[in-house]
């Protein structure tokens, strides 16, 4: 799943609008006047004036540095609609160079929708500089079939004013989830509706944090091979009895469940919430539209020590895309997302001076000299305080990073049943909530 969305003030993504099916979203002839056309999607909509505008400019100052290639931008709402995703992919309705979230990579190339790009990405200038574990989720079979454009990590915000109010350290936030439940519990012993800990556990996203839970005390969704589930563990077990622990017996998640993301970012941007989890670009999200302010959230590693859940997003090439057209594509791509300190997403300055927050900790999508000076020039126009985020950026130097599981959607619907029935119900037998959300995950990797 996607963190929040877009990257920076809306939680805003694009695909080609239903208005340009009947002239398809795909260019058919590659030429227009004489140039390579190429259509892009995910275009911030009008309603996301600043991004708009940065994304317009970006294409503009793309194609007057190069004259021969023609970019149609598409916008929508979302980026990849996962319920329109392959019928526009089989129905030949997919824009040339399209957006895709990294867990889509492998069935995209399974359904043989992309074309491969192995014998052109020596022409992308930035591919050696992306780092490589990002570069082999686009990596099928020793080929190459997408570029990665952002990613994240999960870790934990927490509120660095209850924690000073309960007596807690800010500069230390939990390392542990025991650590976190001893913290939860102190925080909502102040009282006046204050809440320790908070999860999601409707809509899928109990699902998704089960996963990012399990990971971080070294547990897996699925074995290495795909085929079965890995949930029914003393990992899987430690999460949800946790969960239900501090629910229950030490009553720190409040008394509200079956939360979503929008619910826990109003208690959390209210001042109500220590901790949750999540990725760095909830931040300006509790700030610019919850009320929160960036001096009292601060980001701290997953506490397991163990792992943390990654997921991100980046483009694939349609396979009717001609030759031209994907040296195009790699082109716009190296000019729009992958140049240090420039273009749609890396262009600081021009950020700071349209308020939007510069100098969270995430993306980090570089290596070596190119992400020396992507964080060089993100460190100069940082308008955030930077220092809130260090502990993230230290922890997460010793986390197992790991992807989202292998038919994810359909898997976190079946253990937001699990998490929900934990958080709702005072008896919930969790030996069998396992069980079954075994036997049903089993079920879907079975007929993927």
């Amino acid at each position: 799943m996607r963190s929040t969305g877009y990257r920076r003030t809306v939680a805003a993504l694009s695909v080609c609008s239903l208005a340009l099916v009947v002239s398809a979203c795909g260019s058919g002839d590659d030429t227009a006047s004489g140039k390579t056309r190429i259509t892009v999607n995910c275009m911030p909509p009008k309603s996301a004036k600043v991004d708009r505008r940065f994304f317009e400019q970006d294409i503009a100052s793309f194609e007057k540095q190069h004259p021969d290639i023609d970019v149609v931008a598409h916008d929508a709402f979302p980026c990849q609609d996962p319920k329109t995703f392959d019928a526009k992919l089989a129905g030949g309705q997919m824009e040339d160079v399209f957006y895709t979230y990294f867990t889509d990579a492998k069935h995209v190339v399974d359904i043989s929708q992309a074309a491969d790009l192995t014998p052109y990405v020596k022409e992308l200038k930035s591919y050696g500089t992306l780092q490589q574990q990002l570069r082999d989720i686009y990596t099928v079979d020793g080929k190459i079939y997408g570029i990665p454009r952002t990613g994240y990590s999960m870790g934990l915000i927490y509120n660095k004013k209850l924690f000073e109010k309960a007596g807690l350290d800010p500069e230390q936030p939990p390392a542990t989830w025991e650590e976190l439940r001893a913290a939860a519990k102190k925080i909502a012993a102040l009282g006046d509706g204050a809440v320790g800990y908070a999860d999601y556990s409707a809509q899928n996203q109990g699902g998704w944090h089960f996963t990012a839970e399990l990971y971080s005390q070294g547990g897996d969704v699925v074995s290495a091979d795909g085929k079965k589930a890995t949930i029914d563990t003393p990992e899987g077990h430690a999460v949800l009895q946790n969960l239900h622990d501090m629910r229950w017996t030490d009553a720190s998640m409040g008394s509200k469940q079956l939360l979503v993301i929008n619910d826990v970012q109003q208690m959390m941007g209210s001042g109500k919430l220590g901790m949750y989890l999540s990725a760095p670009d909830n931040i300006p999200i509790l700030v610019k539209e919850k009320g929160g302010n960036y001096k009292d959230l601060a980001l701290a590693p997953m506490p397991g020590g163990k792992g943390t859940l990654i997921g991100g997003d980046g483009y694939m090439v349609n396979k009717k895309a001609s030759p031209d057209q994907i040296r195009a594509a790699l082109q716009w791509l190296d000019h729009m997302f992958l140049t240090p300190g420039a273009g749609f997403l890396g262009d600081y300055a021009r950020a700071k001076k349209a308020d939007a927050p510069v100098g969270l900790p995430e993306p980090r999508l570089f290596t070596g000299a190119a992400d020396a000076k992507d964080q060089q020039v993100k460190k100069a126009n940082a308008n955030v305080p930077v220092e809130n985020y260090q502990a993230f950026l230290d922890g997460n130097q010793s986390l197992r990073m790991k992807i989202e599981p292998p038919n994810a959607q359909q898997i976190y619907s079946v253990l937001d049943s699990a998490v929900s029935a934990v958080l709702t119900k005072k008896d919930a037998d969790i030996d069998q909530l396992l069980k079954d959300a075994s036997t049903k995950i089993d079920g879907i990797l079975a007929r993927s």
